[in-house]
């Protein structure tokens, strides 16, 4: 297959981002709705109240008769307005937010599974955790900081210039030609300006995540062996990295402000100069004058978050383009268009297969051909990178082979599905890895629906019974980061039991009693002959006690059988 990535279109992200809130785009769009309508009432409050004041100023001065209730009335109901609108734009619009992330997370490891583990290699784990929490996270900036001001300010923007024609064409005319340098010039030289240093902050972002994550779990090595102030020294290095676009980007935010201020001022003032005028002419009385001064100096509230949020539009589209390249990778194995039934036999026929991973000339294995019957068990030995593992790999369809077939009864994998080949395959190795939550939630992983009977009965098979009930909480104990608070032996026996509960009928053993103690690699390999009972096995060891289990032995070297 091709492993050349696929060309990328122009504006892939807002494509992308528009198909993946279209679910969501009723919760958005009353967001949008519901912060167009707080805009109106704040600045139908400022003028009303500013109108009012005046009014009842002249009232009292000339003893003019003046409707007091219909007034204040308007002032109580927009008030309120306000109030109750700002709550419910923050509760849609954060819900319709919230929303998106979870579908987002979803989709995204939807996507991220047919790369794993083969495509994934490729990637640093530090910088694969900064695209899964901080990109997507940045995401939420679209629709909260930039869609939802943006809609708002447009229609907000027309509905205030049209009240204003009513009154003036002039006025209506600077408040447009204001709010336009605001709403559109400023968000444009931000956007521009910001561009670059936002891609910075995403690049900076990921690679002092993973430089930070690597060194946590290499602490120990760096304090015995390394020197701890240079990896110190490295982190600070990566760190001032992510500090110098972050800084450039404070100062386009500190430019935007001020210029933002000054051209709202700066209209607010023609808008009173021109009134001025009006009244002069007897167009306009006193408190209409300060209505129209009032609503000028309130209209800016609608455009004067958008040179910030469009400054961070550099960030959220590169943080969009780095999820995009991840998931748009093409999978090292490409899924078949018409699937096969699972196979009823379990025999393993490998006939002249050959792989060589990406990047490298030595084939890692090379017209390897054997047969496996089933129920019975093959022995794979070899020196470290003679190509024991890329035979599980290959069975597992974790890689696909370059030439050659490898079927499972008498069906081809390349027929099958992976999900429905690891369906058939329990495996057993040296890396186990245990999630932090509980032993019971770790065993359900083989088999969600097994009943406590289940969990009992594949561990004593596999010889951690007593061990797991010695603990305080029994099968409730959590195993802690890395299964801190278990042995070696421990891990590799509820590796075993978490087999036996899945149940299938191959089994792969790559290593499992590597760096155990003898009498712990005894009672290990023990649990293993029970679950090797009955089904087709390949194991991978070096061990003398695990390769008696075996009924036939194959010898790698440099990817060929000799």
């Amino acid at each position: 297959m091709s492993r050349e990535q696929k060309q990328i279109p122009k504006h892939r992200e807002w494509r992308w981002l528009y198909e993946i809130s279209r679910p969501y785009l009723g919760w958005m769009m009353a967001g949008v709705l519901l912060a167009t309508t707080v805009i109106l009432a704040n600045v139908a409050l400022l003028s009303v109240s500013g109108w009012f004041i005046t009014a009842m100023a002249i009232s009292g001065l000339t003893g003019a008769v003046i409707n007091y209730f219909t007034p204040a009335a308007a002032i109580r109901g927009l008030a309120i307005l306000r109030t109750v609108g700002r709550y419910l734009e923050r509760l849609i619009t954060h819900e319709a937010t919230f929303r998106l992330l979870a579908g987002l997370r979803q989709w995204f490891f939807e996507r991220l599974e047919p790369l794993a583990p083969a495509r994934l290699q490729y990637y640093q784990g530090g910088d694969l955790l900064s695209r899964i929490r901080a990109d997507i996270d940045s995401l939420e900036n679209a629709y909260l900081r930039i869609v939802t001001p943006t809609l708002a300010a447009l229609l907000s923007t027309v509905l205030m210039v049209l009240f204003l024609l009513w009154w003036s064409p002039a006025i209506a005319l600077t408040n447009l030609i204001g709010l336009m340098i605001v709403g559109l010039i400023l968000p444009w030289l931000a956007l521009h300006l910001g561009m670059n240093s936002g891609k910075q902050i995403v690049e900076a972002r990921a690679a002092l995540r993973q430089r930070t994550s690597e060194t946590v779990r290499g602490l120990a090595e760096i304090t015995l062996y390394g020197d701890p102030q240079q990896r110190i020294d490295t982190i600070h290095k990566e760190n001032s990295a992510l500090v110098v676009p972050q800084r450039q980007q404070n100062r386009i935010d500190a430019g935007s402000t001020a210029l933002t201020g000054l051209f709202s001022q700066l209209t607010w003032l023609t808008m009173i100069v021109i009134a001025i005028g009006l009244v002069q002419n007897g167009m306009l009385n006193g408190p209409e004058l300060v209505m129209l001064a009032f609503f000028g100096m309130a209209s800016f509230e609608a455009v004067a978050a958008l040179p910030i949020a469009f400054r961070a539009l550099g960030e959220t589209r590169s943080a969009a383009g780095r999820i995009l390249d991840l998931v748009d990778a093409e999978p090292e194995v490409v899924e078949p268009i018409e699937l096969k039934a699972a196979p009823q036999h379990f025999d393993i026929r490998f006939d002249k297969v050959c792989l060589t991973y990406p990047g490298n000339k030595q084939p890692a294995l090379h017209d390897v051909t054997f047969h496996l019957k089933q129920g019975q068990k093959l022995a794979i030995r070899g020196a470290s990178g003679s190509g024991k593992t890329s035979v599980t790999q290959l069975i597992l369809k974790f890689w696909a082979p370059d030439s050659g077939q490898i079927s499972i009864g008498e069906t081809n994998l390349c027929d099958l599905s992976g999900d429905s080949v690891r369906a058939l395959c329990a495996v057993v190795s040296q890396q186990v890895h245990l999630f932090n939550t509980t032993l019971a939630a770790n065993l359900y992983l083989a088999k969600p629906n097994a009943t406590q009977e289940d969990l009992v009965s594949a561990c004593r098979a596999a010889s951690i019974l007593d061990d797991i009930l010695a603990l305080p909480e029994g099968f409730n104990t959590v195993v802690g980061e890395a299964a801190a608070r278990l042995s070696g032996g421990q891990i590799r026996r509820i590796s075993i039991a978490r087999a036996l509960l899945k149940d299938a009928p191959i089994v792969i053993l790559d290593e499992p009693t590597e760096g155990l103690d003898a009498k712990t690699e005894q009672a290990v390999t023990k649990a293993l002959a029970r679950l090797l009972q009955g089904r087709t096995a390949v194991i991978i060891s070096h061990r003398p006690q695990l390769l008696t289990l075996a009924d036939q032995t194959i010898v790698l070297d440099a990817g060929s059988i000799i």
